[in-house]
Formats: C-alpha cells, sequence, structure tokens
C-alpha cells in the first residue's frame, strides 16, 4: 500500500494527473504515512524533485519560508535512527520528530507536512541547531518512549476540540506562569526539549526543579519569564495515538529581575536578560483528558517574529 501511495504521489507531481484514491479527504494513515517517506527519502537524497511537492508548496525551514530545496535540504548528510511519527486523516497532516545530521552538526528536528491529492502543500520543519537553538541543552540521541507510541483505547481518547483545549492549556499554562494550571496533566508526565528531559531528572544538571514533574514545576511558578505564547497552532492531531502537534512562539521580553515562586521564595531571572523569541513545534500526548508527555523542538528566533503560517500574527 505505501508503495503504491508514494508512486501515485510521484506520477501527479510529474504528469499533473491526480489519482482518484487519495484526492483531497481521502488520504488515510497509510497514505499519509507513504507521503512522509517520500519527502524524507527526498529529503536524504538531496533532491526535492522526488518529493510530492505540489506546483504551489509553501515550505518553511524555522519558520522563514524557502524554496524547496533550501536549507536542510542543501546541508543534510543522514538521517538518525530516532522517529516519531503519527498522522491526522481529518485535516489530511502528518507529523514527525527525529535527528538530522548536516556537515559537522547534529540536531533534533520536526516537521509537519499538509496533503492535499497526495502532494506536499505546506511543509514546516524546525531545527534545534545546538549552535542555534538558545538553550544550554540540546540531546542528539534520543531514545523511542513507548508513551508516544502506544495506541489510546476508545475508552481513554479525548475528542479533537478536547486535546486542542489542554494543548492550548498548557501554552496558558506557560505564558506569565504563575502557578495557575489551565490544563490537565498525568501524574507520570514527562517532557522532553530538544531531546533532553526537562521533568522527573535523577540528577541536578540544570537545577533542582528538573527533579520536579510538569504540574510541580509550573505549580512553583517557575516560568514567569515567558511573557507571551502567541500565534499558537494546534494541526496534526492524532486521536488513535493521543497525539496533537502545536505551533507557535514563546517571547521574552527581557525586563524581569526578580520574581516570587508560590512558594514564596523570591529569585532572580537568570535569563532571558534581554528581548529574546523562540518558535517552536511541540507534541502533546493526551489520555484520559490529561497530559502524559511532552516532545518540545525549538529554535531562537529574532525577537517578535511573524509567524508565515498565520496572517497578522507578529505581535499576538
Amino acid at each position: 500500500m505505501r508503495k503504491r501511495v508514494i508512486l501515485a504521489a510521484l506520477a501527479a507531481l510529474a504528469g499533473g494527473a491526480f489519482n482518484p484514491a487519495v484526492a483531497a479527504g481521502d488520504c488515510d494513515r497509510a497514505c499519509l504515512d507513504g507521503v512522509l517517506d517520500a519527502y524524507l527519502g527526498a529529503l536524504k537524497a538531496r533532491d526535492p524533485a522526488r518529493a510530492p511537492f505540489a506546483r504551489n508548496a509553501v515550505t518553511s525551514e524555522n519558520n522563514v519560508v524557502l524554496e524547496a530545496g533550501d536549507g536542510l535540504w542543501g546541508t543534510i548528510t543522514a538521517l538518525g535512527g530516532y522517529e516519531l511519527r503519527f498522522a491526522d486523516p481529518q485535516s489530511g497532516q502528518v507529523g514527525f520528530h527525529g535527528i538530522v545530521h548536516e556537515t559537522d552538526t547534529v540536531s533534533p528536528f520536526a516537521v509537519r507536512l499538509k496533503v492535499r491529492r497526495g502532494r506536499i502543500v505546506e511543509a514546516e520543519t524546525i531545527v534545534a541547531r545546538p549552535q542555534e537553538a538558545g538553550v544550554p541543552f540540546v540531546t542528539t540521541t534520543l531514545t523511542p518512549l513507548p508513551v508516544l507510541n502506544e495506541i489510546v483505547p476508545p475508552a481513554e481518547r479525548s475528542t479533537r476540540a478536547r486535546m486542542i483545549e489542554l494543548a492550548d492549556g498548557y501554552f496558558s499554562t506557560l505564558q506569565l506562569n504563575d502557578g495557575t494550571l489551565y490544563t490537565q496533566f498525568d501524574e507520570r508526565c514527562n517532557r522532553r526539549e530538544n531531546g533532553y528531559q526537562t521533568t522527573n531528572r535523577t540528577d541536578e544538571s540544570f537545577g533542582p526543579t528538573m527533579k520536579m514533574g510538569c504540574a510541580e514545576q509550573f505549580r512553583l511558578g517557575l516560568y514567569r519569564y515567558d511573557d507571551r505564547l502567541r500565534a499558537r497552532r494546534f494541526e496534526v492531531i492524532d486521536e488513535e495515538r493521543g497525539l496533537i502537534m502545536a505551533a507557535g512562539f514563546i517571547d521574552h521580553a527581557g525586563r524581569l529581575t526578580r520574581y516570587r515562586l508560590s512558594d514564596g521564595r523570591e529569585v532572580e531571572s537568570t535569563i532571558f536578560r534581554r528581548p529574546h523569541t523562540y518558535c517552536l513545534l511541540e507534541t502533546f500526548k493526551i489520555r484520559n483528558g490529561r497530559i502524559e508527555q511532552v516532545e518540545a523542538v525549538f529554535t531562537t528566533v529574532p525577537y517578535h517574529m511573524p509567524s508565515p503560517w498565520v496572517r497578522g500574527a507578529g505581535r499576538r
């Protein structure tokens, strides 16, 4: 099935004829998975002509619109062994997290593809290159997490609307974090950021708060310096797997010097002491109406950089 889907998509690109089996709204999981395979194969070969791009496809890398074949396409040397993939037949989108090797750099990266009639009409990529990401931790030896790949039993699934509500609530909790939770967390919730586990650690590599769980960190109000989380988009929703890929920006005004945690302690803001913005693709695992796992890829971009995917999203 996968081979037929890839061949059909490539034939459509070359000859301009559409295959009814992959018409809009009919690209099922196997179809989307096949298009993703074709895209990744073309990327590895540095040859965008091998990917089933639509004629007017829009592609971006780290929030900058590029021609297909530019950016990572010209520097990739290999793909790492780690991959997380999931599909949303209802919206015709597929999500991917992996590791990419290019010249002298190994980086976590995430991809979102939108497919119409077997062709890629949108390709959004975030590459967290260690030299540019803007965090002291970028791990490039990711291991698969069973929780992310598990099929959620029907009785434990959430509706699409509820999954969006929980992911949006996570972003609202992060924005101007004052200890209030606007979402629901599983007690075992873990988070990985650019491949690095930032919750429930057994060491204190980056401070004792990384030994806390998701809800515990947010209840303490650790992230008060995150001024806004804007241009939020909720794109790939895989109800069977309980996965939702979201996108957005975290803006830091850089003005905060000291702030009080919810336990009464006053702490100094030692990071983001200048205007700064992250651009992100972030995937949430949801089961029984609670967030179980977070897999985030983000990198530094110019402060208040607008999104090419959201009209008028510069400062909102």
